[in-house]
């Protein structure tokens, strides 16, 4: 048998000392409320709405996995997937403490508050959820943080090691999720005091992922491919679309979930979700065609993520019609970004700092244009509505929110390149990670193609 070293050792052994410890922790039932506190309605709106968001993580994995090259697919998408084991067990452990645990400092929450759960089961419903059980809003939000890191993959797609990558997520949920969700969504976070809003994840989720996505795409460096400048073809398209499908229905829980009830916000959050994502990927379809391109499927699909990136800080928050200006909006300006990222020499795989960075950006400013309080009095007024301060409240908000991902994350990145190999080497990325990461093989087959009046044989994904 092969001599095992300590990295390939290590991520069972933290798996088995944390399962061993959860043994002892003292079972409780479930918080008991007085009659009239819970709402089966809102408990049932929420338990969906957790699984929605839950289906966008598959989602994700078809959406990237379609994109890259056929002999990566697999690698790709189990990046995506796996984070939904490490972000579970680590959010049990210390995870959802961290983030919305006894407050300290305005930065982060006590680690020990919540560590296993203590309380959680037993406590008082969560105060901006206070009819239904604390363990559902704290599973509901767990389901933001598995698919956060997911988003990453993107960017370092194609290149990075599978283990490096396993404790990329376990170190950035810690260092940079949890601190930004308990600046942004607890009540005595610093970002929640200041008055800045985030209905959805527009900056805990997408700005940080974004940055993170640069972080690790100027880290990793460029693939040998994209130095020699050779087009990749998408894997699979129909993945693409699948992908889209799964994420656009998905995002219905993301945001219309955030409501934490079945009530007129939710219904409100659902519309302009739908609406900007529509727009979105009519606008970023329209836009190409000016630009003297054919209207593709995978054009009208990566505007349509566009477009739910950027609705999602303001979802709560924006009127329906509005909703249409930000989602061509923040279409068009990702478009714009990608078009000269693909002339630099940075080589984020699947534009996701142009697509979730850039568009997350758009959506937090553009929630301090548009936020009104006839959509929610528990909101603000925006610029449009004679309150240019709370603009500026978003737009530091989100200066704070970009410089915190991108630095920490920037420094994980390089820390684990300093104790693990980060980057495969070049014969494995040329062989392909599928073999080389997973002796796993995406299926493939034979296409013919009509190229210049003659049909050729090639080889393709089934």
């Amino acid at each position: 048998m092969a001599k095992r070293t300590l990295k390939q050792i290590a991520p069972f052994a933290i798996l088995v000392a944390i399962a061993l410890a959860a043994i002892f922790i003292k079972p409780i039932p479930d918080y008991a409320a007085p009659d009239g506190t819970y709402n089966s309605s809102d408990i049932a709106w929420v338990i969906v709405a957790a699984a929605l968001v839950f289906l966008m993580t598959p989602g994700l994995a078809f959406f990237y996995g379609g994109m890259v090259h056929r002999k990566n697919v697999i690698s790709t998408m189990m990046k995506s997937v796996v984070a939904a084991g490490v972000v579970s067990v680590l959010w049990i452990f210390v995870g959802y403490s961290l983030c919305f645990g006894e407050d300290i400092g305005g930065f982060i929450g006590n680690p020990t508050t919540h560590m296993f759960y203590k309380d959680v089961a037993s406590g008082e419903p969560w105060g901006g959820a206070p009819t239904i059980p604390k363990t559902l809003f704290s599973v509901f939000q767990l389901m933001f943080a598995i698919i956060t890191p997911g988003l990453v993959v993107g960017a370092v797609a194609e290149r990075i090691r599978f283990t490096s990558y396993i404790l990329f997520i376990a170190l950035f949920s810690i260092l940079v999720y949890a601190p930004l969700a308990h600046w942004s969504w607890h009540p005595e976070g610093f970002l929640y005091k200041m008055g800045a809003l985030d209905f959805a994840g527009g900056t805990v989720v997408h700005i940080s992922a974004g940055c993170a996505a640069l972080a690790g795409a100027l880290v990793l460096k460029r693939r040998k491919a994209h130095m020699e400048h050779k087009e990749i073809p998408p894997a699979n398209i129909p993945y693409v679309l699948i992908g889209t499908g799964l994420l656009w229905f998905g995002w219905f829980g993301f945001n219309a979930g955030s409501a934490l009830g079945a009530n007129e916000l939710a219904v409100s959050a659902f519309a302009t979700t739908n609406t900007a994502a529509a727009a979105a990927g009519l606008g970023w379809m329209f836009f190409d065609v000016v630009r003297g391109k054919k209207p593709s499927v995978v054009g009208f699909c990566i505007g349509a993520v566009v477009g739910l990136v950027a609705i999602t800080p303001a979802a709560g928050f924006v009127a329906i019609p509005q909703s249409i200006f930000i989602g061509v909006a923040a279409a068009l300006i990702s478009n714009i970004a990608v078009y000269y990222k693909q002339k630099s020499s940075l080589d984020d795989t699947l534009d996701v700092f142009p697509c979730h960075g850039l568009g997350g950006m758009v959506g937090m400013l553009l929630t301090g244009v548009f936020a009104t309080t006839a959509v929610n009095g528990d909101g603000s007024n925006g610029l449009f509505y004679g309150n240019p301060a709370f603009f500026f409240t978003q737009l530091k908000a989100m200066v704070i929110a970009v410089s915190y991902s991108f630095i920490v994350s920037f420094v994980i990145f390089k820390f684990i390149n300093f104790i693990l190999p980060l980057r495969v080497t070049a014969e494995e990325e040329e062989i392909g990670l599928d073999a080389t990461q997973h002796n796993e093989k995406y299926m493939q087959g034979t296409l013919l193609v009509h190229t210049n009046g003659q049909i050729k044989e090639e080889e393709a994904a089934l």
